[in-house]
Order: structure tokens, then sequence, then C-alpha cells
């Protein structure tokens, strides 16, 4: 009885421990419905998705006990382009049809335990399709655990291994086991991902610490049921989301989501059968790449012939782009450079052999196959550069941009280095600088790709910057170090140690600007290993016996490895006893600056740098501005996750007036990535070098003498070594040097050989030949400015894919034909300066510049089958065709520049954005469907912010659409019957929701157009100067100044007083005060003020301003009553006449007469309408009074009466300085003016207080502003401003140079002869 007892016991502790691994009997085949779901669009129903479905019955039978066969039967493809969820599916009839031999072929693959092993397949089953079939094995893929029911682990799956969240609970009631299993794709130990374009981006991972542009899950879902030897999956299904927003998500974000159901049917007795070929290894479970690397997602195309289909695009674009540019011609060239990316090498080479002596062909072709970004392109411009079929400018300009665009492996890696080592490239330094910067960046792309690239890759550049140092050959080792610093590599750092000043004897010993190279080819090296630069940088900064450019230069380096609390507060701590005070200010401007700075990725530096600010002292905070200075200004808006930041340092010399060193830098951040967009350098290290070893070194001489020995030692440039730099400049894009330029003698002596030598003469004189007979000239310039992309898989097994693209095309058309009377010498350089005098030129010239660009935002599927994805599309086209005619009479003075009529198209500019819904496949690739995302006047579900993260759930409350948005503005512009009309449309979905992707999303246009308005036609636009004594006749209507003492004179004044009283009354005065706000400051401000001082200031300059200003003006009263008009009695010096004329004859523009009397050194401007019974008149007059006081008045209005603005300065001494002192003053100014400067009034306190000036409440006159400006030393400036109401002052501000002012006032230049002599001398001599 104990035996069955125990034996009964035993039997229910056995069927209690089920296996959970997933039975797949060897003797039967297991019968399963299918479908599968990817959609893309906006979570919000009633906006336009697009996507796929599949669906099939799946078969899955064991061969042995570890190895299945699965087969797709009856497998149907869908695709759906429409408003969800109202719109169906539509069959891919001849898709399927086409795909459906391949997919019904019988897969094999290795399970055991619940896990996919490898997977086989024939070869005649594509990629694309085993994708496919991984992603419903990736449904089987289950990691159970018998002995825990919660538990975490990185599971391998179709895209990558992620970490993967397990729960296993038991329905008793039903018999079930339910498992749900979750993945976080953010955080894979492996992610199978593909990034093209964002080697040169980095991941700011503080700025999706608390927002994230791209969240990714996925959910499993499994019911099984007990067998016999485990467990049958009964049904299982899986959600996946891959949400993306370049703003922050929580404003909204578009999404791609797919949905899985794998859904037990039956078993059969039928087994899957293999086809007979070979089963080849396919991989495992990963999800493998096929062709949509090759695949651009903007559009489809079927290639059947890829040469012939090159070159019907390649004649399609010169043929469509010659006199304007295509709409279409920027999607055309991303066509082109999608066919040459799948062509061969020998099908390009034979479309190069075709076209290659063909100009318009040849540009095409260079400009696209640099974009193509394949090894066989890169393989193609060296072939054909060595065999001397490219010129070195074409080559330059291919090569940069292949390096940039090609695919960076082992191999292309390889090819570039043996094209820099190649002899033909070493023979042209120029050549041979961009061919290493290029491999530098190269390895740094590869490692981007691959992080544990090998040393190895570096091992030449190493050798060769070790042979240059042995050897001393400094440009050699400027060069090695340029390419580490691309490069990046850590491997680098001690090789570029040994180059570094300080910690390495021999190193002290090579030039300071080898030196500041080493030092800075440790900056894209501290990106990757922060922690190996900070120290050595540190050190650096610290080493007081280094050049203090040097040190400055280390900071740079520090700062930009963002070091810890530590490190900056022993920096500060070491700066307290600093003696260079360029190091000094330079290090405390840079700390500060940070302290500011509100970037994610530096905010650990921020709050470091305010700590270390306290710990310095607050005099290197009033250093001048001709100390080295570091700025740095951000700005990053962490809602929209976009920013910039911009940098500036500039490193002088206590010795010498020109910076050493300027460097500016610009910093971008977008959607949780950022980029150093471009970076500029200039160094004058020859320049400075030379100065040191002349007199302009000696500290005890003033800076005007001090300039002069500048100068002169400049001009002796002759005098200069060979080997020694004069200055040099470079520019970094995305954080690469892509050119660097050293200016040394030989440079400049070749330079002045080329400038005075033959050739520029043989080219002038084939310029003025061909000008003669007419030139007709037609360019156009393709660019794929932008192409980045992510392509990442999904549980499906089908790949999605960010991206952005954009695309322009530049075309211009000339014409050009001069006409010179009398003909030219045949030798030019014999003309004399009487015969130019005699000479008269015409000109013609019709130009019709146009611009097409298109910009592509891509979300969803593509393959080399079948896209459906979500599409922001931007366009721009501009067109601005002009015609003119300029004609050059030398001997009468007179110029004359004419506009004439040209054929204007319906649209000068045209821009519109749209976002689409499109789906296609390669079958009937002409056959796409495209949907707007946001449908017109469409019945909308409204949705609470809680329902944006599901489009299940619905409000039963409709909302309409709003209406879109349309207008036209139409403007004319008077007397040239021109109207300009600006036409506006657009629809977005903000009625939805109120964020910045919702106002976006939609169709949003804008058009211009120009024709003509109603009226006369106008022939021509003119614009005429006549200079000399011809300019009198040349006036079109006779100038006439009134007279106030005239009776005529006197009745024309009384009616325009009249006039000006009544537009008084009718324009509202506002009298509104300042805010009690600004006269609380202005009070407290008057109280602080120290009033014996102001006093001690004021009072020297009320006497002198009672007893100058007084003087001035009436000096300047008693000239223009001598004579009220300059014209009555002297002739025009010149004459400017702009009008347009019209059929009708009717004058209509404006005219300028300028009149000079020396004896009184007075100017008088008159400008002047020529149409009739227009009086309206602009005149200026200005007198200088003395070498002191100049006075000038500027009046307009109905002759001249109207407003008036009176402005007098003078120089001389204030009290004890020298000073100067600004007036303005009005009678009557326009309502517009005083409205507005009210307006600024109330905003001038607080403006001033913050630039540090003090404020007095005063009764100032209300129509004059005056400005006096003292200098107690050559250094400092004292200020007093006087405006209406109130009056501000500032004393002793530093200037960052001394001013060459003598105390009497005089000025301490004066010219030096000796360098003037060199001037005319030198002149003469070439």
């Amino acid at each position: 009885m104990r035996a069955v007892v125990l034996a009964l016991t035993v039997a229910l502790v056995a069927s209690q421990q089920i296996n959970l691994v997933p039975e797949f009997a060897l003797d039967k085949t297991y019968v399963y419905k299918y479908e599968a779901l990817l959609l893309g669009g906006l979570p919000q129903e009633g906006l336009a998705r697009a996507g796929i479905k599949v669906s099939s019955k799946v078969h899955l039978s064991a061969v042995t006990e570890n190895t299945f066969l699965m087969k797709l039967m009856d497998p149907l493809l869908h695709e759906y382009a429409g408003i969800w969820p109202k719109d169906p599916f539509v069959p891919a009839t001849k898709l399927t049809s086409a795909l459906a031999a391949q997919l019904q072929i019988p897969i094999k693959f290795e399970y055991a335990n619940g896990v996919v092993g490898k997977v086989f397949a024939p070869a005649g089953v594509s990629p694309t399709v085993l994708n496919l079939h991984r992603g419903i094995l990736n449904i089987l893929q289950l990691n159970l655990k018998k002995t825990q029911n919660i538990y975490e682990l990185q599971e391998a799956g179709v895209q990558g291994v992620c970490r993967t969240h397990y729960v296993i609970s038991e329905d008793t009631k039903a018999n079930h086991i339910i498992v749900t299993k979750s993945k976080d794709l953010s955080h894979c130990q492996e992610r199978i991902i593909k990034d093209v374009g964002l080697a040169y981006t980095e991941k700011c991972a503080e700025c999706t610490e608390r927002v994230k542009s791209l969240i990714e899950t996925a959910s499993y879902n499994y019911i099984m049921k007990p067998a016999a030897a485990g467990v049958l999956i009964a049904e299982a299904t899986v959600e996946e989301v891959h949400q993306f927003s370049p703003f922050n998500e929580i404003h909204g974000a578009a999404q791609m989501e797919a949905k899985q159901t794998l859904a037990f049917v039956e078993i059969e007795k039928t087994p899957v059968v293999p086809i007979k070929a070979d089963y080849l290894a396919r991989g495992s479970l990963q999800y493998e790449f096929a062709t949509e690397i090759l695949q651009t997602p903007i559009q489809l195309i079927k290639i059947s012939d890829a040469p012939a289909q090159i070159i019907e695009v390649l004649k399609d674009l010169v043929a469509n782009n010659v006199a304007m540019v295509h709409d279409d011609a920027p999607l055309k060239f991303v066509q082109l450079v999608q066919l040459l990316r799948v062509a061969t090498l020998e099908n390009i080479e034979a479309i190069w052999a075709q076209f290659k002596d063909k100009p318009v062909y040849r540009r095409w072709l260079l400009d696209a196959l640099p974009a193509v970004g394949t090894p066989v392109i890169l393989k193609l411009i060296k072939e054909k550069f060595l065999a001397g079929e490219l010129t070195i400018p074409e080559f330059i300009q291919a090569l940069v941009v292949a390096l940039q665009m090609v695919t960076a492996d082992l191999d292309t890696i390889q090819l570039t280095a043996s094209l820099a080592m190649h002899e033909k490239i070493a023979t042209i330094p120029a050549l041979r600088e961009v061919v290493m910067l290029g491999y530098g960046s190269m390895i740094a792309k590869h490692c981007v790709a691959v992080p544990t690239c090998p040393a190895e890759l570096l091992r030449p550049i190493h050798e060769i910057a070790a042979e240059a140092n042995s050897k001393n050959n400094i440009p050699e080792i400027t060069l090695a170090l340029k390419v580490l610093g691309n490069a990046g590599h850590p491997a680098s750092l001690k090789p570029i140690m040994k180059l570094l000043p300080g910690l390495r004897t021999a190193a002290t010993s090579l030039p300071l600007r080898v030196q500041v190279d080493a030092i800075l080819a440790l900056r894209n090296i501290a990106k990757k290993e922060p922690k190996l630069v900070q120290p050595v940088a540190l050190q650096l900064v610290l080493d007081r016996a280094l050049h203090p450019e040097a040190r400055m230069v280390a900071c740079i380096v520090l700062f930009e490895a963002k070091p810890s609390v530590a490190l900056v507060s022993s920096l500060a701590g070491a700066l307290k006893t600093e003696t260079n005070m360029h190091v000094a200010s330079f290090a405390y401007s840079h700390i500060k600056s940070l302290t500011r700075i509100t970037a994610p990725d530096m905010a650990a530096v921020a709050g470091a740098a305010n700590v270390a600010i306290k710990l310095m002292s607050r005099k290197l905070d009033r250093l001048s501005l001709r100390f080295s200075r570091a700025l740095q200004l951000d700005f990053y808006h962490t809602p929209l996750m976009i920013g910039a930041a911009g940098s500036a340092y500039m490193i002088n010399d206590a010795i010498t007036i020109l910076p050493r060193a300027v460097v500016a830098k610009a910093r971008a951040y977008l959607a949780g990535a950022a980029a150093d967009v471009l970076e500029i350098g200039v160094r004058t290290e020859g320049i400075q070098e030379a100065l040191l070893k002349s007199p302009a070194a000696d500290e005890s001489v003033d800076r005007i003498t001090k300039l002069k020995r500048t100068l002169r030692a400049l001009a002796d440039w002759k005098a200069l070594p060979t080997d020694q730099p004069l200055a040099s400049a470079y520019i970094k894009i995305l954080g690469q040097e892509v050119a660097y330029l050293n200016i040394d003698k030989t440079v400049i002596e070749e330079a002045i050989q080329i400038a005075t030598g033959p050739k520029p003469r043989e080219l002038l004189k084939g310029a003025l030949k061909a000008l003669q007979e007419g030139i007709a000239f037609q360019y156009a310039k393709p660019l794929l400015a932008a192409e980045v992309r992510r392509i990442l898989p999904t549980a499906v097994g089908v790949p999605m894919e960010l991206s952005l693209y954009t695309a322009a095309v530049a075309t211009a058309s000339l014409n050009v034909k001069a006409t010179i009377t009398p003909p030219l010498p045949e030798e030019i350089e014999t003309m004399t300066l009487e015969q130019l005098k005699r000479t008269d030129i015409q000109l013609q010239a019709e130009a019709r510049p146009s611009v097409a660009l298109q910009t592509f935002a891509v979300m969803g599927v593509n393959t080399a089958l079948i896209q459906a994805a979500v599409m922001a599309r931007g366009k721009i086209r501009t067109i601005a065709p002009g015609k003119v005619a300029a004609r050059a009479d030398i001997l009468k003075g007179n110029y004359k520049v004419e506009a004439l009529p040209v054929e204007v198209p319906e649209h000068i500019a045209d821009v519109s954005f749209e976002t689409l819904a499109v789906v296609r496949n390669i079958e009937e690739p002409t056959a796409e469907r495209i949907v707007p995302l946001v449908p017109e006047l469409a019945m909308q579900n409204s949705q609470t912010p809680a329902d944006y993260l599901s489009s299940e759930i619905q409000d039963e409350t409709p909302v309409r659409a709003a209406a879109p948005f349309h207008k036209t503005l139409c403007l004319a512009v008077p007397y040239i019957e021109i109207k300009g009309c600006i036409e506006v449309h657009s629809h977005n979905a903000a009625f939805i929701r109120n964020s910045p992707l919702f106002y976006i999303i939609g169709q949003h246009s804008a058009r211009a157009s120009v024709a003509r308005a109603e009226g006369p036609a106008v022939e021509r636009l003119e614009l005429e100067v006549q200079v000399g004594p011809k300019a009198a006749e040349r006036l079109l209507k006779q100038i006439n100044l009134i007279d106030e003492e005239t009776p005529e004179g006197k009745a024309f004044l009384l009616k325009l007083r009249e006039i000006l009283e009544t537009e008084d009354k009718n324009v509202p005065v506002s009298s509104e005060s300042s805010s009690s706000s600004s006269s609380r400051i202005i009070s407290s401000s008057s109280s602080s003020m120290s009033s014996s001082r102001m006093t001690e200031y004021l009072a020297p300059h009320g006497a002198s301003k009672a007893k100058s200003s007084g003087s001035a003006a009436s000096s300047f009263e008693a000239l223009q009553k001598q004579a009220k008009f300059l014209g009555n009695a002297l002739p025009p010096v010149f004459a400017v006449i702009a009008r347009a004329v019209r059929v009708d004859h009717k004058l209509l523009g404006y005219q300028l007469a300028a009149y000079f009397d020396k004896p009184t050194a007075r100017v008088q401007l008159v400008i002047s309408s020529i149409a009739e019974n227009d009086n309206l008149k602009i005149c200026a007059d200005g007198a200088l009074l003395s070498k002191h006081k100049v006075t000038a008045k500027v009046a307009w209005g109905p002759e001249c009466q109207q407003y008036a603005v009176t402005a007098k300065a003078e120089a001389g001494v204030l009290g004890e300085f020298p000073a100067a002192r600004l007036e303005l003053e009005w009678e009557r100014l326009p309502v517009i003016v005083t409205t507005y400067a009210k307006k600024l009034s109330k905003h001038i306190p607080i403006a001033a207080l913050q630039a540090g000036f003090r404020l007095e409440r005063a009764t100032n006159s209300e129509k004059e502003i005056e400005l006096t400006a003292a200098l107690p030393t050559q250094r400092s400036l004292n200020v007093i401003a006087r405006i209406p109401e109130m009056t501000l002052s500032r004393m002793a501000i530093p200037l960052p140079v001394a001013v060459p002012i003598n105390p009497d006032g005089t000025l301490s230049i004066h010219i030096d002869e000796d360098i003037l002599s060199w001037i005319q001398k030198h002149i003469k001599e070439e």
C-alpha cells in the first residue's frame, strides 16, 4: 500500500513539473496561421498611414531532433496608403505572384530548447525573403527557465542581442501557460543597425537622458498548452513600436508599428519536403542586410539594364537643365546616383569613355560619381587620375567628396593609403595633403562602424611621423599630426606625446607651430578617451616653461575633454599665481564663458566652471581686450532638442599688434546628436617670429613707433628664410580637417611671378577678345548636400528606415557682348592712360540663374521589392532673370547702366512642403499611391493626451479639421509699373494638438510672382552718372530751392505750416510717461551718483558747450545766408539720374546733384523728383568750419521744408582732456520716428544700467541729443550722453588699444616717409 501511495505522489509531482520547451514532434507537421502588419504614421486616427501586410499559413516539421523545416503556404502581400483606419489594405497581386515561388521554398533551421540556431536556405532565396522567414522564427525564440518565473537576460533576436524581460504565469482553469516577454531595443548588447552619413556626429547621451527622440520597444505574448514532451504554442502575438520625433516625444511623434500573430490551426501528417537544391548556411536568426543599403527610400527604380538607364537619365539631365533648372532635377540627380551605385566598374568605365570628351556630360558625371560612395567609384577616380584623364582640380573635387561619402572598410582604407603613397601624388604637395587628410578621415569613419578597429591601420602614419621627426622634416611632421588628429585613434596618443612640448626633451626644440599642431591632434582622441587626454592637457597648461600660445591651445583641448570639477579647480588654483597675463586672461575668460553654457553635454563642465570661477581673482575680469580671450556662447532648447553653440579663441602676443592665432567654431545639436559643423583657424606664427627679431619688438618704444617698425619689417619680406611660413590657415568640416594652407616666402614669390608674368596678360587679352565676339555660357552644378540614414530591422523581418536627403541643382545661362570704340591695341600693356580715357565701352549682358532644391525626410519600409513610408517633402525653386546694358564714356565722364525688360516665368520663387503617405512596389513602380498625411476637411477624432500612445482608443466626439489657410498679397511698385504677388497656402494638423510637430505636418506652400501692373509699359530702368562740367546738362529737371525771404517763399511756408498744423491735430500724441520701474531705476541711480565727480566733469563741459556750439551754429548759418543754394553760382560736381523710361515718355524718377564750394569747404547734395508737379526734395548741406568742427543739416519734404535734422561734431580739449562731441538737433520729425523713439526710450534705463552707465533725471532739451567723450588717458574713456528726460554717464571705460591722441587733442600719427617712399619705389619697379 505504501508503495502505491509513493508512486502516485511521484507521478503527481512529475505532472506539475511541465517541460516549457516548445514541442514539434518528428512525425507531425504543425500548421499555423500567420499575419504580420507594419504601419507607419502618426498614432492619431483620421490621418494617413503607409504600410504592408503579410499573411500566409506556416508549416513546421522536424527533420531531426534539432533540425526543422518551415514552409509558407498561400502567401499574400498587401500594401497600404490611406486614411487609417477607414481605408482598406490593397492586395499587391503582381508582387505576390512574382515572389510566390521564392516565398514557398522551405527553409531549414536549427532549434533546440526554444532557441533558434543556424538558418539554411537555397541560393534562390533572396536575403529579403529570408528575412521574412526570420521574422517568423523570431517568434519561436524562447529562453524559458524552469526555476524562475520573472527574470531578465540579453536575448538574441532579429534585431540583435537585446535586454529581454520574461514573466511566466499559469492559468490553471484554462490549463494554459502564459509567457510575456518585453524587449527594450534601446539597450542592446549587440544591435543590428546600419548608419549612413552619421560617422562624424557624436551621440549626445546627456541630451536624451530626460527626453528622447527615438523610443523602441517590443512586447511578445504567448499562450501555451501542455503537450506530451513539452508545450504547444497555441497563439503568439507581437507588438513592436518605433517612435521618432526630431523634437521631444511629448510634443508628438511619428511611429512605426509592427504586429504579428501566429495562431495554431492543426496538425497534419504530411511532412514538409525540402526542394532539390543545396541548403547553404545563411547565418543565424539575426537580420541580414540586403540591397536596401543601395536603395534610396525616396524612389523605387526597377533596374533592368543599369548602363542604358544611366545614359538615359544623364541625357535627360543635360537636356532639361540648360536655360533653366527643371523642377525635378534634384530627384533626377539622386536617381542617377542610385543607378551608378548598382553599376559595375566595367559599366561605369564604358560610360566614362563615351562621355569624357563632351564637356557638359563630363561635368555631370564628375559631380555624380563622388556622391555614389562605393569602393568602385574610389578605384575609378584613382585610375582615371593616374591615367591622366582628370585634371588636378577635377581630381581634388572628386576625391574630397568621394572620401567623405564612401563606406570606410579595410579595402577602401588600403586603397586610400596606396593612393597617398603613389609617386605621382607625392610630386604634388597640395594633392598629397588632401589625400592624406582623407586617409585619416577614413580611419575615423571605420572606427565609428567598428569600435574595435586595429591600431595597425595607423602604423604607416606613425612611421612617417617618426621618420620625419628624426630628419627634422617639419612639413612632414605637420602633415602626419593632422592625419593623426583626423583619425582620432587612442593608439596615436603615444606617437603624438613624443612631439608634445615639455613632456619630451626633443620635442621642445621643435618649432612652436609643430608643438601647437601636436596639441590640437589630441582633440578627436579626447572625444573617445577623455580620461587619457585630460592629465596630458592639464600638465601642458600648467607648465610655465612652455610658450604661452602652446599653453592656451592646451587649455582649449582640456575643456573639450570635459574635465571634472577637481581638474578645473586645480587649474583655477594654479592660475592664482600665474605670471603670464595672457594665459591667465585666456583661462579665466574660458572658464567664465563656460559657466553660461546650457548644452546638456557640457552641463558637468558648466557646473565645474561655476565652482572654479569662485576660486579665481576677480581682477582678471577687468583685463582689457588686448589680452588673449576665449568666448563660448550657446543656445539649447530642451523641449525641441535643438541647439547651437559657437566658440571663438583669440590668442594675442604681448609684443606685436597682431593676434598670434584666431579660431572660430560652430557646433549644432539635433535630435540627440551633436556635431562640430565648421571650424576655421588662422595663425600668424611666421609673421610674429619675424617681428620678434626686428626693432618692433622693443618694449621701450611707444605704440606708434612700434607700428612703423612693424610695417618696415613686413615690407622686407624678401629677407625672411624660405622655410619659415608667414601665416597658416586651416578649415574643418564636421570635426575633420579637410584643407590647410601655409603662406611662406616661396608662395608669395610664386604668386607675384604669376601675377606679373605673361600669363595674366594673355588671359586678359583672351577675355577681352571673347567679350567683343560675344560669350554664350551655360553651366549646371548638382549637389547631393545630405544623405543621412539609419536602417534597422523590425520584428517582422522587414527593414525600416529613418532618412534625410537633400539634393540641389543650380543652373546659369549667361550671354555677354562688349563693344569697345576705338578698338584696343593688340598689345594691351602698351595702352596709355590717355588712350583709355578716349575709350567708349558698351556692354550688354543677360543672365538667368535658377536653383532647384528638394529635401526628403522619410520614415518607413524600404526594400528593393516594396516601399511604404510616411514622407516629408520640401521643394524650393527660384529663377532670377536679368538683362542689363552698360556704357562707360570715360572721356566725357558719362556712365550709364540700364535694366532692360526680360521674359519672366510665371513664378520666380516657389516653396512647398508637404507630408505624405506613400506606397509603391517594384512590379508596378509607376502605380505608386500617394495620400496627404493630413486630409483636408476630414472628420477627426478628438483624443486626450493619454490616448496618443494608442490608436485603439477612440473618442465619440468628432472634430472637423480646420479649413486650409489661403491668402494672396500683392504690391505694385509705383512708377515702374511692376506688380509683385505672394501666394500662401497652409493646412496643418494643429487642430489635433497644439505642438510643433502637428504645426509642421500638412501641406504648406508659398509662391512669388512678378508681372506688369496696370498702366503704361516701362521700356527700361536707367541709372546714369555724369562727372565733370557737363553734369548740369544731364539734369532732367532744373533744381531750385525756395528762398524764405522772397514773397513767393513766405507764401509757400505759410501754406506748408497750415498743412502741418492740420496733420498734428489729426495724429494722436501719446504722452505716456516712463514705467514706474524705469523711474525707480533712474531715481536710485541718481542718488548713488557721485555729485562732486559729476560737477567736476560737467562744469567745464557746460562752459565749453556754450562757447563752441554757438560759434559753430552762427558760422554755419552765415554760410547758408550767403548762399542758400550753391547751384545758383556753381555747376554741380557730378549728377546721378535714376529713372524709369516709359512708352508714354512721362518723366518718373529722381536726380541727385552734388555741389562743392572749395573756399568755404562746403558740400551740398540735392535729391529731387523729376516728375512734373512733384516738389519733394532731400537736401544735405555740410561744411568743415575748422579742422576741429564740422556741421551738417539734412532737410526733406516739399522744397526741403517739412523735416530737418542738424548734426554738429567737434574735437578739442574739454577741461584738461582731449575730447569730442556730437550733437543732433531736430526741428520736426515724422510721426513714425517719434513713436518708435518713445517706445525705445522705455528700455534705455535697464539697458544702460546693464552696460555699467549711471543715470540721472534731467530736464534736457526734448529736441536734442548730445554725446560727449573724453580721454583721460590713451587707454580709458569718459562718456556722457544727454537725451530727453535723462543723462547717462560712465567714467574710465577701458579701451582694448591705446588711442593715439596727445593731451592737446592732436593726433600723434605721422606719415612715415621711409615707408611711403618704399611703396612708391615698389610700384615703379613693378
